[in-house]
């Protein structure tokens, strides 16, 4: 049996020599002074070497776990040279899959995304969270790390930032746990950490505000294609991301119909849009100015790109009117009053293209009470220009 101390003062001589100890255990001292602990066994009828270590990085007493270790390999049968290799090849896979790798996995499996969320997604990940977690294996992530993650975005007061931050950050450890990438999503226990109380983002315009806001749109005389861009969101009160990505091929004037593709649309489903008399007579007059580009409301800088995504709350803003409504607001403004107007809660909820959440109570049908739609439309529109020559005679 081998001691520290026969260890410690055995000498190096111009041979590879071994010292026993028991079980197969041996330390190698080599000419160059290089101590090595070896491990003979057979396995099959063969005789094999298994290194466990440098001595003294490997104490006596540690190379003896360590035997015992690969001695419990050995009786099922398993080489530890082996199971080794399979060790090591095994850590550079999971360290090969880093939290960015799967991440970029992720972003490619979604097909079905806008360009504009994809965007919002890409630019999060490359400000906020891939400098800090990308490069670390996603099997090694903490909560903790997530969470140092988001309080810099929390600190800034950027909430809903932060928010889609956690969620995009599970998204991805899902999408690895699918993947067998890694087997947990460490932003579980922080779901409550990110506050976004009381922010509202789409204010609907009050009744009583609606004709003083009518009136300062139709005297702004701004930007070309901003005022008939909220002029058109008024009367049609799609989503703010649907006019900016309007398109002409879209549009049959003639039909006055407005059919927005399903890769448009937030639910992904084609959606018609019955165009009013009012409507059509700008779009008709916006033709004029924009018809040669691909865009409805293109771009001043880009024209090949449509108009941001803050362009219809400048003009709110430069009216008078920000933090009143906003873009998006237009939306719960028409529902709110055709309400009021008496017009059955489907045929709004169908014009406002808000699916029917169980798909199987009622699969979403884009052209569903497309006569009662149009009417409501164009009545929307007599509205809204009965309500400004109102307040115009007052």
């Amino acid at each position: 049996m081998l001691s520290d101390a026969k260890v410690r003062q055995a000498k190096p001589t111009d041979k590879v020599f071994r010292l026993s100890d028991a079980k197969g255990l041996a330390i190698e001292v080599r000419p160059s002074g290089q101590k090595i602990w070896r491990y003979r066994f057979r396995l099959d009828g063969n005789a094999n070497m298994f290194t466990l270590g440098d001595y003294p990085a490997v104490s006596l007493s540690e190379a003896r776990q360590r035997l015992e270790d690969a001695r419990q390999l050995v009786a099922q049968g398993i080489n530890p040279n082996q199971a080794k290799k399979a060790s090591i090849a095994s850590r550079i896979q999971e360290n090969s899959n880093t939290f960015q790798s799967v991440a970029d996995a992720w972003i490619e499996a979604n097909h079905g995304w806008s360009a504009t969320y994809r965007r919002q997604v890409t630019t999060t990940m490359n400000a906020d969270i891939l400098p800090k977690i990308g490069s670390l294996p996603i099997r090694s992530i903490s909560s903790a790390q997530v969470l140092a993650v988001l309080k810099p975005i929390i600190k800034r007061r950027a909430p809903t930032v932060a928010r889609n931050a956690r969620q995009w950050i599970g998204a991805v450890f899902r999408h690895g746990i699918a993947s067998l990438a890694c087997e947990s999503d460490p932003t579980v226990p922080l779901a409550g950490i990110v506050k976004v109380n009381g922010v509202n983002h789409h204010k609907p315009l009050r009744p009583d505000t609606l004709p003083a806001f009518l009136a300062a749109l139709d005297a702004y005389h701004g930007y070309g294609v901003a005022k008939p861009a909220t002029q058109l969101m008024m009367m049609t009160f799609v989503r703010t991301i649907e006019v900016r990505r309007a398109e002409w091929a879209d549009i049959d004037l003639a039909a006055a119909v407005w059919r927005i593709p399903a890769e448009k649309m937030k639910m992904r489903t084609e959606h018609i849009v019955p165009l009013s008399r009012q409507a059509v007579a700008l779009l008709t007059n916006l033709q004029k100015l924009t018809g040669h580009r691909a865009h409805v409301f293109p771009n001043t800088r880009r024209p090949d790109d449509s108009i941001t995504a803050t362009t219809i709350n400048r003009v709110i803003e430069f009216i008078g009117f920000k933090g009143v409504v906003s873009g998006h607001g237009f939306r719960s403004t028409a529902s709110t009053m055709l309400h009021e107007l008496g017009y059955p809660d489907l045929v709004i909820e169908r014009q406002l293209a808000h699916m029917e959440r169980n798909k199987v109570k009622a699969a979403y049908n884009h052209a569903e009470f497309l006569p009662e739609r149009r009417q409501m439309m164009q009545d929307w529109s007599d509205h809204l220009d009965a309500t400004l020559v109102a307040h115009r005679s007052q």
